[in-house]
Order: structure tokens, then C-alpha cells, then sequence
């Protein structure tokens, strides 16, 4: 057991006394995740503001034999930033390294610090024109050094990529205190391994970021938003091709809803669907900077309508009309939430099986409702346009989840898919990452996790098992 003293004392000079918090109830919201689902304790909660006292913090940990558990703005939905419940770690919490270092509106580069928040961020980009277009539920309280570390995706995948695509390069604290920092903004560089890019995903468990240069863009002058009703899945896809054709990279998202889950939003949030619907529900939105998009919008949405492919439709007109489709989409897990216990999946599968995929989920749940009694409807929401579907189910039964969250997890499997597609494995999904990830995969993760991380402190329980151990 470390000596909580010593450590304290020598935490306490390399940090101002407001940074460093030691009390139980003090360390209370950084010790449990955002969805409830995981709870820890811990020695102590460091905050550092510059990577000098986070180098420090680690040297000190590392000599201690403290493990370290990296935090940002704490809206993990894997479980990724919560302490084990020894009490023998840190939370490393970066949120106060809040620094903007550079915005660089014409080599399309900022530079920025890892405590940063997402929405924060977007708002100092926009005053010079210019965007980073990550776009999910939590970016009000997601942090820069969080998005990098889970690979985080969004709304916005369909056009942007994932978080990785934007990172141009990143500065790292190792698990001895070395920084290694590469934040000069080119947008090519092969002198070398790119090796920001194996930090990215990574959970922080091989490093911790404590800064990052993104690639930014111009801040889109329009935008074009429908809602659509259509029977089935087969009909969202050939809509999908439809709006890639007419739209091309201007297509930003491309959501499906389905009814049940939208009149869940209207049940239990008193927020009603713009169309009515008996199947599914598509959200598009495509944005450029160019103002002829109202016009190539316009004639996407008519052709839809022409060729049969939509019962029901509806285009924004201002932005409140945009605000309330939005207001639907981002309402479903809130409502989920208030319909009772759910087993959520955050899967991804080839764009082109959704439909199939779909059709063989429901049976899978009448096998599963039959073995368990359980009571199951799905809930099941997410982007379309890449493949990434929410499918979580609402069940009376939460002490039978394993058995569905198994079944689910092979199917997405047999079809060739990943059982995380945005949200990381943490601890949340570490079992099963171990039962379905291709042995060789798994070995060369803790290939890399025993290279950068030998005494396993960084993370420890969270994307690699052993701790830094690879499997003889």
C-alpha cells in the first residue's frame, strides 16, 4: 500500500494547495463515471495546469509505484477515467490546462492544451472563421486530451473522421516523465514513425497527452438539415447512396432513429417528432461554405420524394426549425434513460449490413427474451452514413444482460463488425474485447502496453488486461 503521506507531501511541492485535493468528499466527482456505472477511490486527485508538473507527478508516481488514472472532462461511457476501488492510484485530472496556445487560421492548425474543452475550443475558433468539427452530446464538458485518448467520434463522422484524423501531432508525458512533444502543425511529416497517431485510441495507457495541434477548417457558411420518415432500413440506405451522390463530401451526418425511440423522446421529454413515422427516422445535415447548398439540398430532398423513397419529410427553414430536429436527436438518451434499465451496444458494422443486420438482431432478441423471460425492446439510434449504431435494449431484466450483451456482441462479429465503434473499451468492454479481438491483436496491444509502460501504472484495467504483461 503506497504511503499516502509521503505522497501528499511530495504532490503538495509540486502543486499550488488548490490543486491538489486529498479529502474523501472533495475527491467525490472524480471518482465515479458519468452513467453512474463505475465507482473507485483513490489517494489523492491532482490537477496540474503546465506539463512540467504533470512530468513531475509521474516521475513521482513511478518511483512511489502509484498508478495513475488520466482524466478530462469525465464523460467516459466505458468506464475509462474511474479508478479501481483499491485506493492505491491518482486521478490525474488535466482539466485545468486550459491553454490555447496557438490558432493559426491560415495554416489551418491550433494548438492547444488537453484540459480544453470541445465547445470552448470551437468557440475561440470561430471568431477567426474557422471550426473543428467534433460534434457530440457531451462536448460541453468533453475535454481536447479526452477526445484524443478515446478516438472519440459524433455526429460529424460522416465528413471529418474520428478525432485521430484531425490530431497533426501531440505532446506525450511517458511513464517515466519523459515528454516528447512534436507540435510544429506540418501537415506532412515522414521523417519517422507517426507516432501521435499510437497515442490516439490509447485510453492513457501508454502516455498521458497533455497538448495536441488539429487540423482545423473554415467554419461552414450554410447549412442544410431534413428529417425523413421511412419504412424500413433497406429504404435509409438507398437514400444514403441518393444523398452521397447528390451531396458528396458536403454530407456531414446522416442519422437513423428509429420510431420506437422517438416516441420515447416525445413520451418522456415532451419532445415531439417533426414527421410521423411507423419505421425509421433519418437526420441529414450537410454543411459548406458555399450558399449554393440550400439549392443542392433542395434537389436531393425533391429527388427522395420523386422516386418514392420517403413517406414523410420535413427541411429546416431557419434554425429553430434546425434547433428542434436536433433537439430529437439529442433527446434519446436522456429518454432511454427515463423508460428504465437498458443493456446499451455502441457497435459498428459494414454500411452496406445495416438492414440485414437489423433483421437478424430481432430474432437474436426473441432467442434471448425466450432463455432469459426477459422483457426486451430496442432503443436503437445512431450514424447511418458510418456504419455506428446505438443499439441498446430496454429490458426488465438487468440481472440477465450478460447473455444479451454475448449474443449481441457475436452477431456484430459474425457480420464482421466491432463491438465499440465510438466509445472505447475501458472496463465497460474489456472482457469482452479479451473473448472476441483476434488473439494476435490483443498480443501486440500488450506488446506495446509492456514497451511503453513496463511496471503497468498508466491506466491499469482499462483496453489492456495483464497491466503490461504480454502473454508468453
Amino acid at each position: 500500500m503506497p504511503n499516502t503521506q509521503a505522497f501528499i507531501a511530495a504532490a503538495g511541492a509540486i502543486l499550488a494547495a488548490n490543486d491538489l485535493i486529498g479529502d474523501a468528499a472533495d475527491m467525490g466527482p472524480y471518482l465515479h463515471d458519468w452513467r453512474h456505472m463505475f465507482a473507485g477511490a483513490a489517494l489523492a486527485v491532482c490537477l496540474p495546469r503546465t506539463t512540467a508538473q504533470v512530468s513531475a507527478l509521474v516521475r513521482l508516481c513511478s518511483a512511489m509505484n502509484i498508478a495513475i488514472v488520466p482524466q478530462g472532462g469525465n464523460t467516459s461511457l466505458a468506464g475509462g477515467a474511474t479508478p479501481d476501488s483499491t485506493g492505491t492510484c491518482i486521478v490525474l485530472s488535466l482539466r485545468r490546462m486550459t491553454q490555447i496556445r496557438q490558432i493559426d487560421r491560415v495554416g489551418l492548425t491550433v494548438v492547444v492544451e488537453a484540459g480544453v474543452i470541445i465547445d470552448t475550443l470551437r468557440g475561440a475558433l470561430a471568431e477567426h472563421n474557422r471550426d473543428l468539427p467534433i460534434s457530440f452530446g457531451a462536448t460541453g464538458s468533453a475535454t481536447v486530451g479526452g477526445v484524443i485518448a478515446t478516438n472519440a467520434g459524433g455526429a460529424n463522422v460522416l465528413r471529418a473522421g474520428m478525432t485521430g484524423r484531425m490530431v497533426l501531432g501531440l505532446e506525450v508525458v511517458l511513464a517515466d516523465g519523459t515528454v516528447v512533444s512534436q507540435l510544429s502543425g506540418l501537415h506532412k511529416d515522414n521523417s519517422g514513425l507517426n507516432w501521435p497517431q499510437l497515442f490516439v485510441g490509447s485510453e492513457g495507457s501508454l502516455g498521458n497527452i497533455t497538448a495536441a495541434v488539429l487540423r482545423i477548417g473554415p467554419l461552414p457558411r450554410a447549412t442544410a438539415t431534413a428529417l425523413l420518415a421511412v419504412t424500413d432500413a433497406d429504404a435509409a440506405l438507398l437514400i444514403y447512396g441518393v444523398a452521397v451522390d447528390h451531396l458528396g463530401e458536403c454530407l456531414s451526418t446522416f442519422e437513423i432513429i428509429s420510431a420506437a425511440a422517438a416516441a420515447r423522446a416525445e413520451a418522456k421529454m415532451g419532445v415531439p417528432a417533426p414527421v410521423a413515422s411507423d419505421g425509421w427516422m433519418l437526420l441529414i445535415e450537410a454543411v459548406s461554405a458555399s450558399q449554393r447548398l440550400d439549392e443542392d439540398f433542395a434537389a436531393f430532398v425533391e429527388h427522395v420524394f420523386t422516386e418514392g423513397l420517403c413517406a414523410d419529410g420535413t427541411m429546416a427553414a431557419s434554425e429553430t426549425q434546425r434547433k428542434a430536429i436536433w433537439s430529437l436527436r439529442e433527446s434519446l438518451t436522456e429518454a432511454e434513460a427515463l423508460s428504465g434499465a437498458s443493456v446499451k451496444h455502441d457497435i459498428s458494422v459494414p454500411v452496406s449490413r445495416i438492414p440485414e443486420f437489423l433483421a437478424k438482431g430481432d430474432a437474436v432478441l426473441a432467442q434471448v427474451a425466450a432463455q432469459t423471460g426477459a422483457q426486451l425492446s430496442p432503443h436503437v439510434f445512431g450514424h447511418i452514413g458510418d456504419g455506428n449504431l446505438h443499439y441498446n435494449i430496454l429490458t426488465d431484466r438487468p440481472d440477465q444482460s450478460k447473455p444479451l450483451i454475448t449474443a449481441v456482441h457475436d452477431l456484430v462479429v459474425a457480420f464482421g463488425g466491432s463491438i465499440t465503434a465510438e466509445h472505447g473499451v475501458g472496463q465497460y468492454r474489456l472482457d469482452e474485447a479479451y473473448r472476441l479481438l483476434p488473439p494476435a491483436q490483443l498480443a501486440l496491444q500488450e506488446k506495446i502496453k509492456a514497451a511503453l509502460d513496463p511496471t503497468g501504472l498508466l491506466n491499469p484495467g482499462k483496453l489492456v488486461r495483464h497491466d503490461g504483461v504480454a502473454n508468453p
